[in-house]
């Protein structure tokens, strides 16, 4: 199949195109990209007054398949992915079982291949079962295809332990995604420690059970020469300490936040919406600045999503009962839009390097370009085409989103996979 995307401004900071111009696809690749291209095709978009970008590239996604289909399948989340513009998502690894062996690798790939409408890579444990006591067997992790390893949703609080597990993946050449929470400190804390907590009558989560493990992380990992990710930077003190890093070694540490920290805080949590429950918390009004600043000054390299689904009778309980997480691979793009493009916090550019360029570097995957004979993952965006976040239209299977209502910019007209077209904006996910 060929598809001749015309007239789009186009977007690609890998190859510093910044301009109107036409791109056409042959089979899964990208074959020009060129002014006036007047090859026959046998889908034409016209994409006058739209961006065409790479596809994003999301580097923390919870599928939650296998083992809790009643909250999301791979068929769901990437066709809620598609509808986002999201075109390569990293699986986390807490998952039933986890992916902590090859036998899980390659379970979860085998429903990859039958389901998936995007790419999906796989992230492997750090520790057996995400437990924190036994460390996984990196290499084999690593050579049964996941390309990150990390206990998200846990940090592996033993020192030496974390140690050796940077010393391995050093060794195995994969990437560390850390989770810096203390839980002595965080404890049974459910919002950010504050006026509101008390307000409220909620446990408190102080921004300390963060920073101080992001500072352990980072240290670790210097002290093994390793790579390291900090994974939903929340708070202020996180993103100074990520900028002192920077400057003492550039290459081997990076970060993420995802667009609930620089569009919400604490004060949003009203009436005790449970969809407002995420781990990290929503932190103050200074700490959201401090999260803007930090993509601003490029300190911060990539906006995730975090996306994490849950099932009703899992969040429509008391607060302190309901589950940490909200959905956001149908949401990210538009937040973004709104947050950082609107307000003057990114460019165009820089915001497609946080959500594709920088994620696809990152993980050593070659996407988040549109280079003459890459795989073709591209997005047609209207930027100036409002929309509202309704429940109704969410995709994904579960439905607990802190932005349902919210009106917002950025629709995604086109998502284009390998070639293949996987989603166009009132035609819904194509199989």
């Amino acid at each position: 199949m060929s598809i001749l995307i015309k007239g789009g401004h186009v977007i690609d900071p890998a190859n510093k195109i910044d301009s109107v111009i036409d791109i056409l696809v042959e089979g899964k690749k990208i074959s020009r990209v060129a002014q006036n291209i007047q090859d026959k095709a046998d889908q034409v978009i016209d994409a006058s007054n739209k961006i065409v970008a790479p596809g994003i590239v999301d580097m923390h996604v919870h599928l939650r398949e296998p083992g809790r289909e009643d909250k999301e399948t791979l068929a769901s989340a990437t066709a809620a992915a598609a509808k986002g513009g999201v075109t390569t998502v990293l699986a986390m690894p807490n998952t039933n079982p986890a992916m902590d062996c090859p036998q899980s690798i390659e379970l979860l790939k085998g429903i990859i291949n039958k389901t998936a409408v995007i790419n999906v890579f796989i992230c492997g444990t750090i520790t057996k079962d995400r437990a924190g006591y036994e460390l996984s067997e990196i290499d084999k992790l690593k050579k049964a295809g996941a390309i990150a390893i990390s206990d998200d949703g846990s940090s592996v609080d033993n020192d030496e332990l974390m140690s050796e597990a940077f010393k391995q993946a050093k060794q195995a050449g994969i990437l560390v995604i850390c989770h810096s929470e203390d839980k002595k400190l965080s404890g049974k804390g459910v919002i950010n420690l504050g006026f509101n907590s008390t307000r409220l009558g909620l446990r408190g989560i102080s921004a300390e059970s963060e920073y101080k493990r992001v500072a352990r992380d980072i240290g670790l990992a210097e002290k093994n020469l390793a790579r390291v990710h900090i994974a939903h930077l929340s708070c202020k003190e996180s993103v100074e300490i990520i900028a002192k890093a920077k400057q003492k070694q550039e290459k081997n540490v990076t970060c993420e936040t995802a667009p609930h920290y620089f569009a919400l805080s604490e004060d949003d949590i009203v009436d005790y919406d449970t969809n407002m429950k995420i781990n990290p918390p929503l932190r103050t009004k200074e700490d959201v600045l401090a999260i803007k600043a930090g993509l601003e000054q490029r300190i911060i390299d990539v906006i995730a999503s975090d996306h994490a689904p849950h099932t009703e009778n899992e969040k429509e309980i008391e607060f302190e009962r309901a589950e940490f997480g909200k959905i956001g691979l149908e949401s990210g793009l538009a937040i973004s839009v709104m947050e950082l493009i609107d307000k003057k916090i990114l460019s165009w550019k820089e915001l497609i390097e946080n959500i594709s360029l920088f994620p696809a570097k990152i993980l050593g995957i070659n996407k988040g370009t549109l280079s003459i004979g890459s795989e073709a993952d591209i997005i047609v965006i209207d930027p100036n085409q409002e929309f509202i976040l309704e429940k109704k239209s969410i995709v994904s299977k579960s439905k607990n989103s802190p932005f349902i209502g919210k009106t917002v910019k950025g629709l995604v007209e086109h998502t284009i996979c390998n070639g293949k077209p996987v989603y166009k904006y009132n035609n819904g996910i194509y199989r």
